[in-house]
């Protein structure tokens, strides 16, 4: 198990499963368990996600950039052309939608940030209301019981037109896009270096990104931090297989990434932000053409509302995860008790020259040999036996090894041994 901390009190938990299917978690139970498949002679990941209480499933494509392996987002579903078509040019007349978010706590929350549309002149604006309010619902959503009570955000910038007409643009890029692949047919897999970051780090056309996770930055200002909502740039020329590439912060909710500053992102970060963009717009589609001709929404061309078609790689993907929910709870529970143990061995070291003495349980069996001062390497040459997954804890990481007398639990700190029990 590895345990690994972002910004804003985020963590993020992975265990490999002996199956090579993998789960991770965070620290409210919500996550997904991943699992390998192929298709066609192509490699997919099948996730089966849990969020808010509800499962859901998405498929992914392995591609490797600038040397760091990312996972393309390929939709489950197409849509005919002729309604991609309607979904990407203006309406006739611009209209008004009954969104019903007032007295919903993340919008309060938000609101002097985000303010939807009056009114919508073509789908992009709605489905950009819909993408950022998704985004920012989602968010509270993660923190709802430590945000029940808190006061609405503090006077953040809010999100001009300027900034919102630039997402529109970068959905109407998207929604074209998801067109040129569905003309391929379902039984055609999307070329995932086409189809995700790698064509956009290419592009000689500035690319907008909404952040979905929260991510600690570097900026011209020095370090900084964004959060779900905030809006990010690329522009044209960033050189080929970068592992990160410099954006221009658009909006900002907080204080230190302000709207002008610069920040180098990596490049599995921007794909996975392209990938909660695709994956939202897909959502909003399908609310548009099940809505349209109701609530304002004009009707689609009698061509556009033929039901989606599945796509190959998506019909014959492995079955949702039944047990999603449980596993992933009890990960997130595995995970408190390894911080907490971690915590008491550094409440319990103290600033003593020997904390291996201080920390040690007597009740357990120590090895043959003292291994402080060891590194992971010499442990694992000489104790070449380990029981379960290793739990990494920042700096951290504990194994524990077969000895002659028992099993014994070994914390590594920035890659030594100090701690045996």
């Amino acid at each position: 198990m590895e345990i690994h901390h972002g910004p804003g009190g985020s963590r993020t938990i992975m265990r490999e499963r002996a199956d090579h299917s993998r789960v991770f978690s965070n620290r409210y139970g919500h996550g997904y368990i991943e699992r390998p498949y192929r298709f066609g002679g192509r490699e997919f990941v099948h996730r089966t996600y849990y969020v808010g209480g509800v499962a859901y499933v998405r498929m992914y494509q392995p591609f490797v950039y600038g040397g760091i392996a990312l996972s393309v987002y390929s939709p489950a579903l197409f849509y005919p052309a002729a309604f991609y078509g309607w979904a990407y040019n203006p309406w006739a007349v611009p209209i008004a939608y009954p969104w019903g978010w007032a007295g919903n706590p993340w919008f309060g929350y938000w609101g002097a940030y985000f303010t939807p549309y009056p009114v919508y002149a073509s789908p992009a604006l709605w489905l950009t209301d819909y993408y950022v309010a998704q985004t920012l619902q989602a968010a509270y959503a993660e923190q709802a019981a430590a945000l029940a009570n808190a006061q609405p955000l503090a006077a953040p910038a809010p999100l001009t037109p300027d900034v919102k007409q630039a997402i529109a643009d970068e959905v109407r890029r998207q929604v074209a896009l998801e067109n040129a692949e569905a003309a391929a047919g379902v039984q055609a897999a999307p070329d995932p270096g086409s189809s995700g970051i790698a064509r956009m780090l290419a592009d000689p056309m500035p690319h907008v990104f909404v952040v979905s996770t929260p991510l600690d930055l570097t900026s011209n200002f020095g370090g900084c931090a964004v959060t779900e909502g905030d809006v990010l740039q690329l522009n044209p020329g960033t050189p080929p297989n970068v592992t990160a590439a410099n954006l221009m912060v658009l909006a900002s909710k907080g204080q230190d990434c302000v709207k002008g500053s610069v920040v180098q992102v990596g490049v599995s970060d921007l794909q996975d932000m392209q990938n909660h963009m695709r994956e939202t717009i897909d959502a909003g589609l399908g609310e548009l053409q099940k809505k349209q001709g109701q609530s304002g929404i004009p009707a689609a061309p009698r061509a556009a509302a033929a039901a989606p078609v599945q796509t190959g790689y998506a019909a014959i993907a492995p079955p949702a995860d039944p047990n999603v929910a449980t596993e992933l709870s009890a990960q997130t529970k595995e995970a408190d008790s390894a911080e907490r143990e971690v915590l008491s061995q550094d409440t319990s070291a103290g600033s003593g020259p020997e904390p291996v003495a201080q920390a040690a349980a007597p009740a357990a069996p120590p090895p043959p040999q003292d291994l402080t001062g060891w590194s992971e390497a010499q442990v694992n040459a000489t104790y070449p036996e380990t029981v379960g997954s290793p739990i990494v804890f920042g700096t951290k990481k504990i194994i524990t090894i077969k000895t002659s007398s028992g099993n014994v639990k070994v914390t590594f700190t920035n890659g030594k041994v100090t701690d045996i029990n």
